[in-house]
């Protein structure tokens, strides 16, 4: 494969190099700090063989889409954390945002979260982190997916698929967890090293006053405690 970098270098590499191994061989340091990449204006993750020429751009949290990816992968790492604390949890969607991550849920009847809460789902949230599970692509058919959410009865994802007959299906899964994503993704939970969850409010279903009620909670991370800090004084 021809890769062309945004400097105007080109290089050779074999067909099904990884963006990992395209980072790590301009050096260490930018492969460390790699989230992603951009091949041709379409985001990979970093462990997907690569089989076309193109232009690469590595992804870093510098970058906005840096930061999409590591805010998309929060907020599923914190889905996660809320599916193993409230089991029978049932998830909408969980979008990056301007800054942080939201995730919309159905929390099993009878439970209700308040901002006393957040801790707790933060503490859970720091040992998905230390147990550095990786965040894997899978293809899937539709007919697949379709099974799979109506057999653990997540009504959310199966109205989801209901619009996507005709496109390309792909779970992610990290940990015990599970999602329909087109992604990107961080490599592992360990690159999400710092996060803080800010908020929870109600949110309707497709922000329809006619659909059900779900429970949204907001979070921001980062990969520098400082930034953290600096970010949380901001905001006070």
């Amino acid at each position: 494969m021809k890769i062309t970098f945004p400097n105007g270098d080109i290089r050779e590499y074999p067909d099904g190099t990884t963006g990992m191994e395209i980072a790590s061989s301009i050096s260490q340091g930018l492969a460390r700090e790699a989230l992603g990449i951009l091949l041709n204006d379409s985001k990979y993750d970093l462990s997907r063989p690569l089989h076309e020429d193109g232009v690469v751009k590595i992804l870093t949290f510098d970058s906005p889409e840096g930061k999409d990816i590591f805010w998309h992968s929060s907020a599923h790492l914190m889905a996660e954390a809320v599916s193993q604390l409230y089991p029978g949890s049932k998830f909408g969607v969980g979008p990056a945002l301007e800054a942080g991550f939201y995730y919309d849920i159905d929390l099993p009847e009878g439970v209700k979260l308040s901002t006393e809460d957040l801790p707790n789902i933060e503490k859970k949230i720091q040992e998905l982190i230390n147990a550095a599970s990786n965040y894997e692509r899978q293809e899937v058919t539709w007919e697949e997916a379709m099974k799979h959410f109506k057999e653990v009865g997540d009504e959310y994802k199966v109205e989801l698929l209901e619009g996507l007959k005709d496109q390309e299906i792909t779970y992610y899964k990290q940990g015990t967890f599970l999602d329909l994503c087109r992604g990107t993704h961080v490599p592992n939970t360990s690159y999400l090293k710092f996060m803080k969850l800010t908020n929870i409010a109600g949110a309707y279903w497709k922000g329809d006053a006619s659909r059900n009620m779900m429970t949204r909670i907001y979070g921001i991370s980062f990969p520098k405690k400082k930034m953290l800090e600096e970010y949380l004084t901001m905001l006070e």
